[in-house]
């Protein structure tokens, strides 16, 4: 019962950031590359856990999935280089994948630098500087007017 406690309260938790990789502190970029590369390997048929999970609608809906993940994972590895972080590039199954163009809306983003904006005072208060201002997306996104998105579970 415990493990299976801990396996709710985990997808739960989980976070695919539409933010900028940039804009996450170091526990939000550790914790994103971990979670999109579950989420490369379920969109890959790789487990039976998390297939459901409401963050993946919108790799989902991608002409290409996995290549939608890659270049999400790319990005993300792409950060962690200019942090001079390891993040192991052989794990992204779709590297040169292009840029797949993701909306996401200016409430979804909003919404989560202000989820972020809270992790981090509790955690890296010296990195809230670097929230300042309007939320920038990451390079598999492109931002459209919108409140917050529907799979979005506040």
């Amino acid at each position: 019962r415990r493990a299976l406690t801990c396996a709710c309260e985990t997808l739960a938790r989980v976070r695919l950031w539409s933010l900028h990789p940039s804009l996450l502190d170091r526990a939000a970029l550790v914790a994103c590359w971990r979670e999109a590369l579950l989420a490369q390997k379920v969109l890959a048929g790789g487990t039976v856990g998390y297939t459901r999970h409401p963050q993946l609608e919108r790799f989902r809906a991608c002409d290409d999935p996995l290549g939608a993940v890659g270049h999400y994972l790319g990005t993300l590895a792409d950060e962690a280089d200019a942090r001079r972080y390891r993040f192991d590039r052989t794990r992204i199954m779709r590297p040169d994948a292009a840029p797949p163009g993701i909306p996401v809306t200016e409430g979804q983003l909003a919404y989560e630098a202000a989820h972020l904006r809270a992790k981090v005072a509790a955690r890296a208060a010296d990195w809230l500087p670097r929230l300042a201002g309007e939320p920038t997306a990451g390079t598999s996104f492109v931002v459209e007017p919108g409140p917050v998105a529907g799979w979005e579970r506040p």
